[in-house]
């Protein structure tokens, strides 16, 4: 008898280019460089094969050999997805949750689980890690986090396969930024409700902001100027920022004990 899926169904709620900036980070990230088996798990994909189907495309530009899983714990999602991607080589669905179900022995070497945990109590977080990174490579990684409904704020935690989280990424469409502070509405279930005084992702939002707020004065030579401005700023203040070749797409990464809960 097959065990039953680990976790709750999602909202289902998902849309054309909504994490395509998790995506893009994940395809040139160096653990799916170097593995073996570029396996990635989309847990908790939604009500259409939309976001799996994208994450191969962008997968594959890199590495050709890449494949994708994506799991629902709902059958009839899981069903509609497979007749939407039917004929479509390197991907497949199946039921399952955070016990990640995987055939033939293989262990993935990224499981993406975005705005999935939103939906869970804060004390439900280190579980759901625990047993995601346990299907993991060694070398693996669980990206787990948030966005809004179109893609523009988005923010995920990087994990290790021992379930210790490494770092938390902060993705905004510059474009459209009037504040960064916006991100706070987006952090991933671990830190959404640390953003309060005295805590220390609090403080990193807040140094985020006030260094955007003090680059307005390179504004006139465009938001990826003053973005990138704001973030040497930063550092500057001895943030342990990480992957900074990724300023220029309005991302910035920050090592996890820097923002923690306290």
């Amino acid at each position: 008898m097959t065990p039953s899926p680990v976790g709750r169904p999602t909202r289902g709620t998902t849309g054309t280019n909504r994490l395509r900036r998790v995506d893009r980070w994940i395809a040139r990230h160096p653990v799916l460089r170097r593995t073996d088996d570029p396996l990635v798990v989309d847990l908790g994909f939604g009500a259409s094969a939309v976001t799996p189907l994208e994450l191969l495309a962008r997968l594959t530009r890199q590495r050709t050999d890449a494949t994708v899983l994506g799991l629902e714990i709902d059958p009839e999602r899981v069903a509609r997805a497979r007749e939407q991607a039917a004929g479509v080589a390197g991907i497949a669905f199946a039921r399952g949750g955070f016990e990640v179900p995987v055939s033939d022995g293989r262990r993935p070497a990224v499981i993406r689980a975005m705005n999935v945990l939103r939906q869970y109590d804060e004390a439900d977080v280190a579980d759901a890690w625990a047993r995601m990174c346990g299907r993991l490579q060694p070398d693996g990684i669980l990206v787990e986090g948030t966005c809004d409904e179109i893609g523009r704020i988005a923010t995920w935690a990087e994990v290790g396969a021992d379930a210790v989280p490494r770092s938390l990424t902060v993705s905004l469409s510059l474009s459209h930024l009037d504040s960064p502070a916006v991100a706070a509405e987006r952090l991933p279930k671990a830190l959404i409700h640390r953003n309060v005084a005295g805590e220390r992702v609090h403080e990193f939002v807040a140094s985020l902001d006030r260094e955007w707020t003090r680059a307005a004065v390179v504004a006139p030579f465009g938001p990826t100027h003053r973005w990138r401005t704001a973030m040497a700023a930063l550092a500057a203040e001895g943030w342990p920022l990480v992957r900074r070749e990724r300023w220029r797409l309005g991302e910035v990464g920050v090592a996890w004990e820097a923002v923690a809960p306290r």
